[in-house]
């Protein structure tokens, strides 16, 4: 490509090989540079572009260091985009750089800019548009691609497929690179994807698998000494412990995480921390609810000013709502349920069961029975053709408890019947 340049500048300028070569270079060795069969020395590029009265950034990329500076300046406005929330500004401006062809001979900034429109629309709640975007990168430019972004890559690609339900490839992009009997090296690259896992095996249900790779993270994080490291490791420790129902354990790990990233100081990765240690202190510690209601209401302004996902801010509505139940305020959990309506489209359909399982319970609790049905029905068509796991059946239990409530005794019955049927009776 620089070869097939050069040449065509050297006769838009009306220069022979020889007028171009003369005197610091043979019209031979300039032949061959056009037919690529010589690379040139940075040194004889730039002699070349002073020649051919050219910038040295159009002869390397095919574009010229006026066109170079745009694209930085739009790369530029699409990080601070998404940085600022703005996920749908983002995937805009990331869309229009990828649609312009200026790109096509700048492979890294491709590259970044494939990357980047990925997390947007991940933010945006397209997951499909976001693992296309992601497979393509790492199948297309594996090659081609340092070692720190092809973790990135298979990082956010593992969430993408946790958060769409996919949890058979969620754990096993990321078994490609962690899987071998032996370990890489272990870095904070490896460590945010060893964490992607982690949260994959706890999904799943494989709390024994879980328990043991947590226990290596924390080992890896504890030696490796970093911050977001540390961070990672107790966090994903905490949620593990929750499941295995070590609450002690889970305040100790939570508490941890939250002192460790407190210095580290990732906006986004704060909100989402905080709205965890939240969501795991109302049901360690559910009389202190209002604490952590008014942490939680910090935490929807945090989510609200930074690139948060549709899933970050409508896990932080559900927990708002459980704060509030506890509290006995049904009238002020009723005011996040819109949050939540507006949040479902794209989510994965046993969160958008929970949702509306957690709708029909405010619901019943403020003695409006038909729209707590209306709610709890959309929740049990979702339910049903979920494959089975321990989520399903909690949400099974859930849906019984709550149509009980509401006096729909033989529906209530089929539901802990089926609930009973995920756990093998």
């Amino acid at each position: 490509m620089v070869g097939q340049r050069i040449k065509t500048v050297r006769r838009q300028r009306g220069l022979s090989q020889a007028q171009l070569a003369h005197p610091e270079l043979s019209d031979s060795y300039v032949s061959l540079i056009e037919s690529g069969k010589r690379t040139p020395t940075p040194a004889v590029l730039e002699l070349l572009a002073v020649k051919l009265d050219c910038s040295l950034t159009y002869l390397l990329n095919g574009v010229t260091a006026e066109q170079m500076q745009e694209i930085e300046l739009a790369l530029g406005y699409a990080r601070m985009a998404m940085e600022n929330g703005e996920v749908a500004e983002a995937r805009t401006r990331y869309t229009e750089l990828l649609t312009d062809n200026g790109l096509a001979g700048l492979p890294q900034l491709r590259q970044e800019a494939e990357y980047g429109l990925a997390i947007a629309a991940q933010a945006c709640g397209d997951l499909d548009a976001a693992i296309g975007l992601l497979n393509r990168l790492r199948e297309r430019d594996a090659a081609d691609m340092s070692p720190e972004r092809h973790i990135d890559i298979v990082t956010e690609l593992s969430m993408c497929y946790r958060e769409r339900g996919d949890l058979g490839r969620a754990v096993t992009v990321v078994e490609e690179i962690l899987g071998g009997a032996v370990r890489p090296v272990w870095t904070d690259g490896l460590i945010r994807l060893g964490a992607q896992l982690l949260a994959a095996y706890i999904d799943r249900g494989d709390l024994l698998r879980a328990q043991q790779f947590s226990d290596e993270l924390i080992a890896a994080a504890e030696t490796l000494g970093t911050p977001l490291a540390l961070t990672l490791a107790h966090w994903g420790a905490a949620i593990l412990a929750v499941e295995t129902k070590d609450g002690d354990k889970a305040v100790t790990h939570v508490q941890r995480a939250v002192a460790i990233q407190s210095e580290y100081g990732d906006p986004r990765r704060s909100s989402r921390l905080h709205n965890d240690y939240a969501a795991i202190m109302l049901l360690v510690r559910p009389t202190e609810a209002a604490t952590w209601r008014d942490t939680l209401e910090r935490v929807k302004v945090e989510l609200a000013e930074s690139a948060s996902t549709s899933r970050d801010k409508l896990r932080c509505a559900m927990n708002l709502i459980r704060a509030e139940l506890l509290l006995g305020s049904s009238e002020r959990a009723e005011a996040h349920i819109q949050t939540i309506s507006a949040l479902l489209e794209g989510m994965p359909n046993d969160l958008r069961a929970d949702a509306h399982l957690m709708a029909g319970q405010v619901l019943a609790e403020l003695g409006r029975t038909g729209e707590a049905v209306g709610e709890l029905t959309e929740a049990i068509a979702l339910l049903e053709p979920l494959p089975t796991t321990r989520f399903t059946t909690q949400s099974w239990v859930t849906a019984a408890q709550i149509l009980d409530r509401v006096d729909e005794t033989d529906r209530s019955v089929e539901a802990y019947h089926r609930a009973l049927a995920c756990v093998g009776l």
